[in-house]
């Protein structure tokens, strides 16, 4: 959304991460900075039924020609069975006080649609763009839209966080929601100041503010995010965390029922396999393997995932997808399985208010072993997780507990091993032999670089190493088949 755009655009744009403070931030001076943002508004209207309007508006002023790029357009996405957009204001305001309205030949808007009658597969994303007329060093953009979210994703639940950079110039920050009485918010805010929080005519109105003219510079960026060490809030119509995994199960877990279809490939798969655990390692492989990534993103389709023959039939699906393929898979086999809900992104610990856009990613948990399984990850073997899945917040559909973590990475199951061997001539010319053993996560970067890759290839690119160093040399590469999904890789060079 347009918030969360111009974070990014000013932290690419100044160079600068999203770091926690540190002790003693330095200030930035003005001439460092490319652009400010002078204002910027949110308010939402929230109804009983969780749908609502949303009206956001901006003000940057360019500070260098450098931002003038970036500057030039502003943009906002939305599902269109869902949400419908309206833009309010649209203009380049000159130092004078001058308004350049935007004209109607200035909007892109691009759609995903299906072909002819039928709707779209996999997404309905629109995104409207307006370009700025008459944009210099010295004006500012201004972009106000409206957006109707008529449906919400989950009945009777709102959600929303905003966070603001200190390391970005803000002038005014205004936050507000305006709800029924009736319904239980629940919200919490860091370094912002609250204006207003009353109930008028059966209404819970809710008003924060937020300044930050004197801008710091960038602190450690190896420093954990947490969101309490930045200004922001969360407004939740959500108990808990529990209550997150719960609505999302509500819909998701009757998707991973058995059909007829399920039981037959469950059992092809796993053939002559008698064991469980390399019963879920097969039924784990082929969802992995089989199965292509495509985002889900028509309307509800962003919490609610496709039905199995949909999947099977096309070979592809987003996380929730394969997780509910593989849950549907395992459950046939007598294996239990739950869905977990995580976020895969830079989040270590998440606000004690809860929010559904904490949470991005759904994976698979196993209790009888207690195994994590990332389907959605390509190339990961049984019983490992990507580095995104790491040491993270994890809720469980079925289950729950609060607290409850991936497991971290254990200390030594990442290793790497290399034995070289050198014969240096008398004329200075070297032949030699390197046997390289990987482990963990570097076995798993080596197959993902190896796949698809021929005997030939490799040499060829063993050969033109030596040419980018600028040596006379040649050479061959000896490989494991690299397409295995297990934690272990082996390859030799000579040369």
């Amino acid at each position: 959304m347009l918030n969360r755009w111009n974070a990014r655009v000013l932290v690419a744009a100044c160079g600068m991460a999203c770091a926690p403070l540190m002790a003693a931030p330095e200030l930035q001076t003005e001439d460092e900075r490319p652009m400010q943002i002078e204002r910027f508004d949110v308010a939402f209207k929230i109804n009983v039924d969780g749908s609502y309007t949303e009206t956001r508006e901006q003000a940057i002023k360019v500070l260098k020609s450098d931002a003038l790029e970036l500057l030039k357009n502003s943009s906002v996405g939305y599902s269109t069975s869902i949400q419908k957009v309206e833009v309010l204001e649209a203009y380049t305001l000159k130092p004078d006080g001058k308004r350049v309205v935007v004209p109607k030949s200035n909007y892109q808007v691009q759609t995903n649609g299906g072909h002819g009658d039928g709707g779209p597969v996999f997404s309905d994303r629109t995104s409207m763009t307006v370009v700025f007329p008459e944009l210099e060093v010295g004006d500012t953009t201004v972009f106000k839209y409206r957006l109707v979210g008529s449906q919400p994703m989950f009945d009777r639940q709102f959600s929303d966080v905003e966070s603001f950079s200190r390391q970005v110039y803000y002038g005014q920050v205004d936050v507000s929601f305006d709800a029924p009485a009736e319904l239980p918010v629940k919200h919490e805010a860091w370094d912002m100041q609250k204006v207003r929080d009353e109930t008028v005519g059966g209404r819970r109105i809710s008003h924060w503010r937020f300044s930050n003219k004197q801008p710091v510079r960038p602190g450690d960026a190896a420093e954990l995010f947490q969101f309490e060490h930045q200004p922001g809030l969360v407004y939740s119509t959500f108990a808990s965390y529990a209550d997150i995994a719960r609505v999302y199960g509500e819909r998701a877990t009757p998707k991973a029922a058995v059909t007829p279809r399920i039981q037959k490939l469950a059992d092809e798969i796993a053939g002559q396999r008698s064991e469980p655990r390399e019963v879920a390692r097969a039924l784990y492989e082929w969802v992995s393997t089989n199965i292509t990534y495509a985002g889900n993103c028509i309307g509800l389709g962003a919490v609610v995932p496709h039905d199995v023959d949909f999947i099977l039939d096309n070979k592809m699906g987003d996380c929730k997808d394969h997780a509910t393929l593989l849950q549907a898979l395992l459950t046939a086999r007598g294996i239990g399985s739950t869905q977990a809900l995580i976020n895969s992104g830079g989040l270590f610990r998440l606000p004690g208010t809860p929010a559904v856009s904490m949470v991005n990613h759904v994976i698979n948990y196993l209790p009888q072993w207690s195994l994590y399984l990332d389907a959605t990850a390509k190339g990961i073997p049984f019983g490992m997780l990507p580095p995104g899945d790491i040491g993270k917040p994890v809720f469980l559909v079925d289950g729950y507990r609060d607290g409850t973590r991936t497991p971290a990475m254990a200390p030594g199951s990442n290793r790497q091993i290399v034995r070289t061997r050198l014969k240096v001539a008398a004329d200075g010319s070297i032949e030699g032999e390197s046997e390289v053993e990987l482990e963990g996560i570097y076995a798993v970067s080596a197959r993902a670089g190896f796949r698809g890759v021929s005997h030939d290839q490799a040499t060829q690119y063993v050969n033109r190493y030596f040419q980018r160093m600028g040596a006379e040399g040649s050479g061959s590469i000896e490989m494991e088949d690299a397409t295995a999904l297990t934690d272990r890789y082996r390859y030799s060079l000579r040369f």
